[in-house]
């Protein structure tokens, strides 16, 4: 397994009104980070918050192109991004321990935080396809060029690990700063990887390390 220090490559926030960030994702030109009771879109070359949608957001967003996925309690909302409306709702598998949640290949990706777990699930039904055993709390979830990647938080530790999606065996851990605290993950599709910091009410890009 190869560990090394996160490289944080910036720092967004504190915010106006926010008091904490919880599930993040990507549409490919703005973040998207929950905030308790909004979603809020952020331009990730200004630091700005470009709008925000009155939706409750408690945990986990994903984004599959068109719609915004989104944790509150114990569902999963999918939400038109256009017009901030929801459009429909599923259970969410860990019953309100549910924590980070990813798009990738049709399917919704949830992190279940005490359980160390991830579930792909059916993004219609909420039906559980397959369970990934992690080794750690899980608090965020992203897929890049095939890799599973996921964010933890236990005490005052937090990493982002890369993990064989079908082992769960750690490949690589990228150690945060004490006291640095990840609560939501998202790839750009590149090489940044956007982390939320939890009760800081921050946003942080962290480099995702090269291949070969």
């Amino acid at each position: 397994m190869k560990r090394s220090a996160a490289e944080i490559i910036r720092e967004y926030g504190p915010f106006p009104g926010v008091e904490a960030v919880h599930g993040v994702t990507y549409d490919g030109t703005h973040v998207w980070f929950a905030s308790g009771d909004k979603l809020n879109s952020l331009d990730p070359a200004n630091g700005r918050i470009a709008r925000s949608l009155d939706v409750a957001a408690h945990a986990g967003t994903a984004f599959d192109g068109r719609h915004l996925f989104q944790i509150a309690e114990d569902r999963i909302q999918k939400i038109d991004a256009a017009t901030g409306k929801v459009i429909t709702t599923i259970r969410a598998p860990g019953g309100g321990g549910d924590s980070g949640l990813a798009w990738a290949e049709g399917s919704l990706w949830v992190g279940q935080y005490r359980e160390r777990k991830i579930h792909q699930i059916d993004p219609d039904t909420g039906k559980v396809l397959r369970t990934i055993e992690s080794k750690r709390f899980v608090t965020g979830v992203t897929w890049v060029d095939g890799e599973l990647w996921h964010g933890t938080w236990e005490g005052e530790d937090s990493d982002i690990r890369r993990i064989d999606p079908d082992t769960g065996k750690v490949l690589e851990q990228l150690d945060l700063p004490a006291g640095t605290m990840v609560s939501g993950l998202e790839s750009d599709g590149g090489d940044r990887l956007f982390c939320g910091g939890g009760e800081a009410g921050k946003l942080r890009a962290v480099r995702r390390p090269k291949r070969g």
